[in-house]
């Protein structure tokens, strides 16, 4: 396990080789389904792999796929191996949003008592948070939002709700994401995710699309496409499709709109983009009469974190949300995917990854009647307290970070 930043040698190679062993191991002690009937769960863990929206278009490029072919051959070729089940975490991206634009209008209507509630600083990018928490504590770490990122919340969904409707325990479940970057797999094993689900991790397994894509280039299994799984267990394949944001899952743009509504009554069809420092530093503002009701930035890459936490430190940041992720250029930017030989960003491949991302229909959270049913049925409404413990999170300070993975920055 490594983190995006880390360079030590020994670091890089565990990273590149103990995920995959760990889950070729699963795979061949759970044999896939034959004939449809049902893994013996008695002796087998149901391995079930969820895959990343970013880390679509990287197998598109790659294998000169569209995104329905790359994520259908995916799925075959992951069930050839003894997956039971392939999903897609779109759902839980949806989730994360949905309780991000509702803590940022709590955060705001409260900010008049509350010096850190805002800025509000997203946390669902992994590097980000690993620094807030081991080097920059609590200075910041009170204003990164609560909402658990897709990561987390797939790892509920699946250990959870999925396990329930499988009539399985957690610890029956073997649970592999596929991501972008290395830093997934650090998140995985985060303290303090466990407690929700009786002891057991909600991701035991994080493996980047780079490492897939060279176990299927390695392979000689002959592979048949596949639809991609549902939660709901229905067969119907659901489109692919993506979030309002530029190779990320869109957090800015969609709590903007959602504030703008929800504050001030402004509906707000086009969010528009003014690039300041550089293009991994952009600003969104609200305006009515002459007057800044809203003003939100995206801050990409450590060197523009880095400025903004010493603004943040100093009491001069001017914003009252920021999209915060470690990568340059985004998550589809991420370090286990678009890489050459020699570990640099491969920027022609990149390209085409942004282009075929870009092109993926917008589906916005609010519309997902799926996730409507399972706030329901899962959580028993959405102000019910089981939102809290399964879609929500805490932080930790520098002086209580002392596990084996402490990174030096």
């Amino acid at each position: 396990m490594k983190c995006e930043h880390c360079t030590r040698k020994e670091c890089s190679k565990k990273s590149k080789t103990e995920d995959a062993e760990d889950v070729s191991a699963e795979a061949s002690a759970s044999p896939a389904r034959a004939g449809g009937e049902k893994c013996d769960t008695s002796e087998h863990k149901v391995l079930v792999v969820s895959v990343c929206p970013q880390s679509l278009p990287y197998f598109a490029a790659k294998f000169s796929l569209s995104v329905t072919d790359a994520s259908r051959r995916l799925c075959g070729f992951l069930k050839g191996l003894g997956v039971h089940y392939v999903f897609d975490t779109t759902i839980a991206a949806d989730f994360s949003i949905l309780e991000s634009q509702r803590e940022f209008v709590r955060r705001y209507q409260q900010h008049g008592q509350d010096a850190c509630a805002l800025p509000m600083l997203t946390s669902a990018c992994p590097g980000w948070v690993r620094y807030a928490e081991r080097v920059l504590g609590r200075p910041v770490t009170p204003h990164l939002c609560t909402a658990k990122s897709p990561q987390q919340v797939m790892g509920s969904l699946v250990k959870d709700y999925f396990a329930r409707q499988q009539n399985l325990s957690p610890e029956k479940i073997f649970h592999v994401i596929v991501a972008p970057c290395y830093d997934k797999k650090l998140e995985a094993l985060r303290e303090g995710f466990p407690a929700a689900l009786h002891g057991s991790r909600g991701v035991d397994c994080v493996l980047t699309s780079g490492e897939i894509a060279q176990i299927m280039e390695q392979s000689d299994l002959s592979v048949k496409d596949a639809a991609v799984d549902t939660l709901f267990g229905d067969c119907r394949e659901e489109r692919v499709g993506r979030r309002d944001g530029a190779g990320a899952d869109g957090y800015l743009a969609h709590v903007f709109r959602h504030a703008a509504k929800e504050l001030f009554d402004e509906h707000v069809e086009e969010v528009t983009y003014r690039a300041l420092r550089n293009r991994d530093f952009q600003e969104v503002t609200l305006e009515k009469n002459g007057e800044v009701l809203l003003r939100f930035a995206a801050a990409y890459g450590f060197r523009n974190i880095q400025n903004m936490v010493l603004k943040l430190k100093r009491g001069r940041l001017p914003y009252h949300f920021v999209e915060v992720l470690a990568c340059p250029e985004g998550c589809l930017n991420g370090r286990g995917q678009a890489r050459t030989e020699d570990g640099q960003a491969d920027k022609a491949l990149l390209r085409q990854m942004e282009g075929i991302y870009s092109a993926l229909p917008v589906h916005p959270p609010e519309t997902s009647a799926h996730v409507q049913a399972l706030y329901q049925e899962w959580l028993e409404g959405s102000d019910s307290p089981k939102v809290q413990e399964a879609l929500h999170t805490t932080f930790q300070s520098p002086e209580h970070c002392t596990d084996s993975l402490d990174i030096k920055w």
